[in-house]
């Protein structure tokens, strides 16, 4: 049994309820049984990204929603704005790079976010960008984008929305038709608290008109593939899913709902209060702008003169805690906390225990009770 408490971007702990759900037996994913569950599972599943349009299911990484969401709607040498501001973004320029798609790129300061004004005033500039990629929550710097905002923006230009929600969706406030996100995708191993293999996308009809108008360019991610087989009776995947993945989906699906959609994102940005006033209780730094925080992880700047290895090794090896590091230049600079999916205070207490412990341990600081004794008072 592990006994690491994880309290990364991603994956996160899964509740014994969606553990249990993975060891019913496997049945046929042809047969009626595996359509119910199907028809069940991506009905939670659009409840949960707040739309009336049909969810699909991808036995695959949150990254194989991304590309499904870019190779689908966009035609190779049509121009893509692509927002980037860490390595999401740059992931998803990537991907459309590799699809032949001419990406504009609108580069934003690492631990900043993008402005809607910011995104007009690209879309003004040429007329003939055909969508914008944004990531909603950006793991690697611990920033949030207005999603909201930039689609009033995006509304009055003839260009998708897409809007990667991997690390947000059942974490943050994501509403896909009050929105007007024309695609979401979102992966199972973050907020929603499965385990990790499966990712989720939903279409609007705009989008889905894109879609008729390509010649797709890929085999495994073909969404028209995938409306094809969602159609029939019962309902199919194309190829072979992780039948095991859709039982824990489901149960967490189930999970989310029960306890609310709202009452989850409440959770959630409590936790991150709670987070950001605990590490500077610590006498730490933040590295994003307060301003545009995410409500699923917090970003600090590591304390000088201790190393990546000694301070999170130590909290993983001494005190349980593992803890996500930087990532491209921020490797080594600073340490990221991950307080989504099954998150209280209790994992919050043990989590800035052991920061606090390794610090004192290390001779960072005098007090290492100081983020326990902070996150006891946000949670009074």
């Amino acid at each position: 049994m592990n006994d690491i408490l994880l309290m990364l971007p991603g994956p996160t702990t899964v509740h014994p309820r969606v553990l249990s759900a993975m060891s019913k037996a496997v049945v046929n994913h042809r047969g009626a049984k595996y359509g119910e569950i199907l028809t069940e599972t991506t009905e939670l599943m659009s409840k949960v990204f707040q739309t009336p349009n049909n969810s699909y299911l991808l036995t695959g990484s949150g990254t194989a929603a991304m590309e499904a969401g870019i190779a689908n709607t966009v035609a190779p040498g049509e121009k893509m704005l692509n927002v980037v501001g860490g390595k999401f973004g740059e992931r998803f320029m990537k991907i459309a790079q590799a699809h032949g798609i001419d990406t504009q790129e609108l580069a934003v300061e690492w631990g900043t976010a993008v402005t809607p004004e910011a995104v007009k005033e690209a879309l003004d500039a040429d007329e003939d960008i055909k969508a914008v990629s944004v990531i909603h929550n950006e793991t690697s710097t611990g920033v949030a984008a207005p999603i909201e905002e930039i689609g009033k923006v995006v509304k009055n230009y003839d260009a998708l929305y897409i809007v990667d929600t991997v690390s947000s969706l059942g974490g943050d406030y994501v509403d896909v038709e009050k929105f007007g996100i024309d695609v979401c995708l979102t992966g199972s191993q973050k907020c929603l608290a499965a385990p990790p293999g499966m990712a989720a996308i939903t279409l609007s009809d705009d989008a889905w008109a894109a879609v008729e108008k390509i010649e797709t360019n890929t085999f495994y991610l073909d969404l028209k593939a995938a409306r094809k087989s969602g159609d029939k009776v019962p309902p199919q995947t194309p190829y072979t899913p992780s039948v095991s993945l859709t039982y824990a989906m489901n149960e967490a699906l189930k999970m989310v709902m029960e306890e609310g959609i709202d009452e989850r994102v409440a959770r959630h940005h409590k936790a991150a209060k709670a987070s950001v006033a605990a590490v500077k209780a610590l006498g730490l730094e933040l590295f994003a702008d307060e301003a545009v925080s995410s409500a699923t992880v917090t970003a600090v700047k590591m304390p000088e003169g201790i190393t990546d290895d000694e301070f999170r090794g130590t909290t993983r090896d001494k005190y349980g805690v593992e803890l996500a590091g930087g990532q491209d230049h921020l490797k080594g600079n600073i340490f990221r906390i991950g307080h989504m999916g099954n998150i209280s205070y209790k994992e919050l207490t043990q989590t800035f225990a052991a920061i606090g412990m390794t610090l004192k341990g290390l001779g960072v600081i005098d007090d290492a009770g100081a983020g326990v004794a902070s996150i006891a008072e946000s949670y009074l």
